[in-house]
């Protein structure tokens, strides 16, 4: 019984060691699958942000000396014209800074998925050993 005993602990040991290397390994794939899925959102996302830009700065521009034209003749001054624009454009990038900023936070790039199986994982895998 003892060597047989011992054997069957054996071979409980090595398929244990064999899950979960299995498991370690997909566990892996999956956070490099995931990770390169968010990078690439990422990087998209910076691209069109670009693009955005560009284009917005030409309109700004435009958009931004008509406005002060037309403001100018309300007040009878382009220099008000002007301040009165500007730092209402100011305020408008400073809102928009402080939302890019939030909206490219650090936790965007974390491997939700993954963490939840690991999670998943070591519960499991402490029902076993206390089972």
């Amino acid at each position: 019984m003892s060597g047989n005993g011992q054997q069957t602990i054996q071979s409980l040991v090595g398929e244990a060691l064999r899950e979960s290397t299995e498991l370690a390994q997909k566990e892996f794939s999956l956070f490099r699958t995931e990770m390169m899925a968010n990078v690439r959102g990422l990087v998209l996302g910076l691209v069109m942000f670009v693009l955005a830009a560009v284009f917005a700065i030409g309109a700004i521009i435009l958009f931004t000396g008509a406005l002060v034209d037309w403001l100018a003749t309300i007040l009878d001054s382009r220099a008000l014209a002007a301040l009165i624009v500007g730092g209402v454009l100011a305020a408008i990038a400073v809102a928009l800074g402080l939302y890019g900023r939030h909206a490219m936070s650090a936790s965007s790039l974390a491997p939700q998925r993954t963490v939840r199986s690991l999670k998943r994982d070591a519960e499991v895998l402490s029902e076993r050993v206390t089972g």
